[in-house]
């Protein structure tokens, strides 16, 4: 099995988990874009009166252009479930998100939601989160201190950027600096050390928020709970 055929199973899989009349947050990234197109051919096939949120400016996009309701959070502050991808997942539910430089929204959304379902392939589950550099959405101005704090903390920063050199920028406009650090011994030490840092807007992240994690391997889909 390919991981894309990984991430396709899993998003389909995540679909039974939408009821008729959900509000649903939409993820960000290339399992979530299985699950939204999955979402959609189910939504025209059974009319399931949802409405969802996106984590993201494409992914609000991509669901529209597919035929779903997507609306703002505003419009929509309390959601049923959110469904997501990660880049790490450990055995106690932790993860590290933020390869899409949509971590803040994706905390927000995941925030909102009485359910939170995270869907990857095998690939993704680790004993020790770190593999995957930590992403930070950082204030532009503060790039330099941050940047300073973080090294003197050992993280081994460094600044996102496009192949083309260009400045990779946040759906908020915002710069991601992206940590080397390394396994992570102490995920909440960490959140903590990088959270009271002036500038940090967001980082990558995730503890105590999953609910359940749907895992695609050469046996079909599994499941991780707490």
């Amino acid at each position: 099995m390919t991981q894309d055929e990984a991430k396709a199973l899993v998003g389909k899989r995540a679909v039974e988990f939408v009821e008729d009349g959900m509000r649903v947050g939409l993820g960000t990234g290339s399992t979530s874009t299985m699950f939204i197109r999955a979402l959609a051919a189910r939504n025209a096939e059974k009319s399931l009166n949802i409405r969802c949120v996106a984590s993201s400016d494409a992914s609000a996009k991509l669901g529209r252009e597919l035929g779903l309701e997507v609306v703002s959070l505003s419009e929509l502050p309390e959601l049923d479930i959110y469904i997501d991808g990660a880049d790490e997942v450990d055995p106690q539910l932790n993860l590290i998100k933020g390869g899409g430089g949509a971590m803040l929204r994706e905390k927000i959304v995941a925030s909102s939601a009485k359910r939170f379902i995270v869907v990857v392939d095998s690939t993704k589950v680790v004993q020790t989160l770190g593999k995957f550099p930590l992403p930070l959405e950082v204030i532009k101005m503060a790039l330099p201190l941050v940047t300073s704090h973080l090294e003197k903390l050992h993280l081994n920063p460094k600044q996102r950027k496009h192949a083309d050199g260009s400045d990779y920028l946040t759906d908020e406009g915002n710069f991601v600096v992206d940590c080397y650090a390394g396994k992570i011994s102490d995920p909440a030490k960490t959140a903590d050390n990088v959270r009271n840092l002036v500038g940090v807007v967001e980082h990558g992240l995730f503890l105590g928020m999953t609910n359940l994690v749907l895992i695609a391997g050469e046996n079909g889909v599994t499941e991780l709970k707490p």
